[in-house]
């Protein structure tokens, strides 16, 4: 297992200051709000039927041997797991919906992979965890509520339509948090630390939104 894999690509920093500057205009904002119960497309938000690869240009060049994924934090039982350790954990399919924050949406995604319970069942949470901190093999770090990965939606995504998640996607394995922004499914995810209190992961401290819930329209901070 590494943690330090070999780095494709070089990071994206045009990029990067053209979405720091989306926060500080207020990109794709309405002003509108709506409820997932009624509506299915999110305010601001535009239908799309390709994939959209966004990161921030390094990405990891990992195989299935050499991922791994480490828990620690305000948990009574720290995990290390394997690629073997992951696939002999309960797999389950699941239907969703993408929204990404740059105002694509994509529908009727279907995945494999491991519900996020069974993350938080192994690793004994402590009455203290409140939030997660993610972090990926590219350096990348989102910030999540536990509430909002404690659901049956959420999970640890290995396959994507059918097929092995690519890299390009966040392959091997991506946390997916359908029902936030697209920026908190952390792609490479290689380390998860439950917290007490919350910090701000990359986006978040590049003016983006704590949460990030697409109804009302959760973008920026």
């Amino acid at each position: 297992m590494t943690d330090d894999p070999d780095l494709t690509g070089k990071v994206k920093d045009k990029l990067i200051r053209a979405k720091e500057q989306w926060a500080k205009d207020g990109r794709g904002l309405t002003g509108q709000t709506a409820r997932p119960e009624t509506e299915r497309l999110p305010p601001g938000q535009r239908l799309t039927k390709d994939f959209p690869v966004l990161d921030l240009g390094v990405q990891p060049n990992l195989t299935q041997a050499e991922w791994s994924l480490s828990v620690a934090g305000q948990v009574k039982r720290p995990i290390k797991w394997s690629w073997q350790d992951l696939m002999a954990q309960p797999q389950q399919e699941f239907l969703n919906d993408i929204h990404c924050v740059t105002t694509w949406s994509r529908y009727d995604n279907t995945w494999r992979g491991v519900p996020m319970r069974a993350l938080l069942a192994a690793a004994e949470l402590l009455p203290t965890a409140k939030y997660l901190m993610l972090k990926s093999f590219d350096g990348y770090s989102t910030n999540v509520p536990l509430a909002d990965v404690d659901r049956d939606d959420v999970f640890l995504g290995h396959t994507w339509n059918g097929a092995a998640l690519t890299r390009e996607h966040g392959g091997p394995v991506r946390l997916v948090v359908p029902h936030l922004y697209f920026w908190k499914s952390a792609k490479w995810i290689r380390h998860i630390t439950f917290m007490e209190k919350d910090q701000p992961g990359y986006w978040e401290a590049r003016g983006y939104h704590m949460r990030g819930d697409p109804w009302p329209e959760e973008r920026y901070s």
